[in-house]
């Protein structure tokens, strides 16, 4: 490990939803100063009075190394690596607060899984936008819900970077005997995996919630893979990423638990609510109906047919009845069945 990463502690994570404070508790459990500050001033508030976050993950007290924090700027200051948990519509403003008050060289990580709104840029790219080129980047992703990580149940994960150190360095500051961390170079796959995945989910509820059964869930979820590998080969992303933690792994679980707040939004749809009623029900942020219309976009500047991305966006911001676009997915033209990454361009 290089000398510039000998220590990311104190850790500030930006976020004090469910898993930003996940991550923290995973992080300060294993000995490490960490920092949680979150926008939500009676929030925080509440949290230092506790000890806790009662909002989001109830009952968990925090270990000794987690100080709640009020004053972001101040944390900055003192941060020797920022990782940030937000929703993916918050991303570049929660930047553009950071970079004034970080010196360079302070690596900045994050678990935020979508795309920059409106434009499709991956977070990657408006991170690197932002703070220029004198800070190392990484991404964590894979299959994990919130809950089971700050319960100290058994999950692995996955980071990306391009810098080895910084990565091997934030892996070690998270791996545990029930959190397995493992790293990897694709900073595009991962992200990739971790966006498309969420819109992937809500096709699978909205499948359920209208009674279609196992078979139909196994269909998107096995077709949805293809359009994951083919926008991921299109872009020149690693496709062996995809098979992975960040890939299947993490389709696999967004798509059959309930926990998923994408699948929720979908569970709803298929039972008959509107959108809008669907979204008030679950309450909070869905990232694949912020990323839906973002991953079409890049699927079309690439050429690349994701029929069920397309059905998804024409249900939620089209209004077509769920039913029309099953019959729409299933109406498509014959065709021999490949998975092969070599071949993924033609599945």
């Amino acid at each position: 490990m290089s000398k510039q990463y000998n220590s990311l502690y104190p850790t500030l994570v930006i976020g004090a939803g469910a898993w930003g404070t996940a991550l923290a508790i995973a992080i300060a459990r294993n000995g490490n100063e960490v920092l949680l500050w979150g926008r939500d001033e009676n929030h925080i508030a509440d949290m230092k009075k506790t000890a806790s976050n009662e909002r989001y993950l109830p009952g968990l007290a925090f270990p000794e190394m987690l100080t709640v924090v009020a004053d972001l700027e101040q944390a900055l200051v003192r941060a020797k690596h920022v990782l940030v948990s937000v929703p993916s519509i918050a991303f570049s403003g929660i930047l553009e607060q950071v970079k004034p008050h970080i010196t360079d060289g302070t690596p900045v990580s994050w678990a935020t899984k979508g795309l920059t709104p409106e434009t499709g840029r991956f977070l990657y790219e408006t991170a690197r936008d932002i703070l220029g080129e004198t800070h190392s980047l990484a991404v964590i992703s894979g299959p994990s819900f919130a809950a089971e990580v700050a319960k100290d149940l058994p999950t692995a994960i996955t980071t990306a970077s391009p810098d080895e150190a910084f990565n091997q360095a934030l892996a070690s500051s998270m791996h545990s005997s029930t959190l397995r961390v493992y790293t990897s170079s694709d900073m595009l796959g991962v992200q990739i995996g971790g966006t498309v995945k969420n819109v992937l989910a809500i096709s699978a509820g909205i499948s359920d919630g209208l009674g279609y059964g196992a078979n139909a869930r196994a269909a998107l979820i096995t077709r949805g893979m293809a359009e994951i590998l083919r926008l991921a080969a299109s872009l020149g992303a690693e496709t062996d990423t995809m098979f992975g933690l960040s890939g299947i792994g993490d389709l696999i679980l967004t798509c059959t638990d309930n926990q998923s707040r994408n699948r929720q939004l979908g569970l709803a749809i298929g039972n008959g609510l509107s959108v809008e009623d669907a979204v008030i029900k679950v309450g909070k942020t869905v990232e694949g109906m912020h990323a839906a219309r973002e991953v079409l976009l890049r699927a079309e500047q690439a050429g690349v047919e994701m029929p069920i991305v397309e059905q998804v966006c024409k249900i939620l911001f089209e209004g077509r009845d769920p039913r029309e676009s099953v019959q729409a997915l299933l109406c498509r033209e014959q065709k021999a069945e490949a998975l092969n990454p070599t071949k993924v361009a033609k599945i």
